[in-house]
């Protein structure tokens, strides 16, 4: 049964017992960016939605950022659709983000000064057709047998990702989702007074439109409820851990904007440009 937004909106975070150990930082996070964008395809007809770009980089790249602000900076990219394109990005990073010198006379180059990330990436080609869950059950054997990050590679938070982490493990459940209370057409989730989902549907026009917007942590137990390619994470599994109890919601009241289309990315421009995004919460 759906509650008021404001019960389902928990404002604490439970503090973990000392058996247990907070690992913030170590986990990996995997990011769906195999997708097509048919929404956005004016720009997304050169290339995969994730590195459409927001202030001259790429949204993907402003997801990146927040995580490894929070110390989470060994990623796993999903990709699917130009997936070369994001191989080719992250292949000339390091050269793209330094100061160089030529010596033409002898052919050679010298890096100066780099100012590339300090990150870990990793980009597995998922296939072309792949739907959301079988993206994720494809790199199984790169996220191994340990909890990990999962968020969607088109939409931007100012989620506290430790905080994030920290509920995930005081719940005890496989799959932590962040929910967002908006008026638009997603998949609806069904929560209870403690946060735990007991549902996930499509939206009904009674409904308080609390979505899950991603920005998940997941327990190597999501593999055991993916079949394969053809699975859409937003039904089968969910809907499964849902039904077993084992699909907790945590509230985000900040800010949260998914680029779906040209003016969604138009929006997020103007807050860039602004010099007050909102998800920017890493310093220059």
């Amino acid at each position: 049964m759906l509650i008021d937004s404001a019960i389902r909106c928990q404002k604490s975070i439970t503090i973990l017992s000392d058996d247990l150990i907070y690992l913030g930082g170590t986990m990996k996070t995997v990011i769906l960016a195999g997708g097509f964008g048919t929404r956005i395809s004016e720009e997304s007809v050169l290339k995969p939605k994730p590195m459409v770009e927001i202030g001259g980089k790429p949204i993907l790249w402003h997801i990146m950022k927040n995580y490894a602000h929070y110390g989470y900076t060994d990623f796993i990219i999903c990709a699917g659709y130009k997936q070369d394109v994001i191989k080719q990005y992250f292949f000339d990073y390091y050269l793209h983000n330094a100061d160089v010198s030529f010596d033409l006379a002898t052919n050679s180059m010298q890096v100066l000064n780099s100012h590339a990330e300090p990150w870990n990436v990793t980009v597995v080609d998922t296939g072309l057709n792949t739907m959301t869950g079988g993206r994720i059950k494809r790199v199984q054997p790169y996220v191994g047998n340990e909890p990990f990050m999962l968020t969607y590679g088109d939409g931007v938070a100012d989620i506290d990702l430790k905080a994030l982490e920290t509920f995930h493990r005081a719940h005890g459940k496989t799959v932590t989702m962040s929910s967002y209370n908006v008026g638009q057409q997603f998949g609806v989730l069904d929560v209870g007074d403690d946060g735990l989902v007991t549902g996930f549907r499509e939206k009904q026009e009674m409904d308080g439109s609390m979505i899950n917007i991603g920005f998940m942590v997941c327990e190597p137990g999501i593999f055991d409820v993916i079949d394969g390619d053809d699975t859409v994470l937003e039904k089968k599994p969910l809907e499964t851990l849902a039904a077993q109890g084992q699909l907790q919601s945590r509230c985000h009241t900040g800010f949260w904007k998914c680029m779906d289309t040209v003016r969604d990315k138009n929006q997020l421009e103007s807050l860039w440009a602004s010099g007050k995004a909102p998800w920017k919460l890493w310093q220059d």
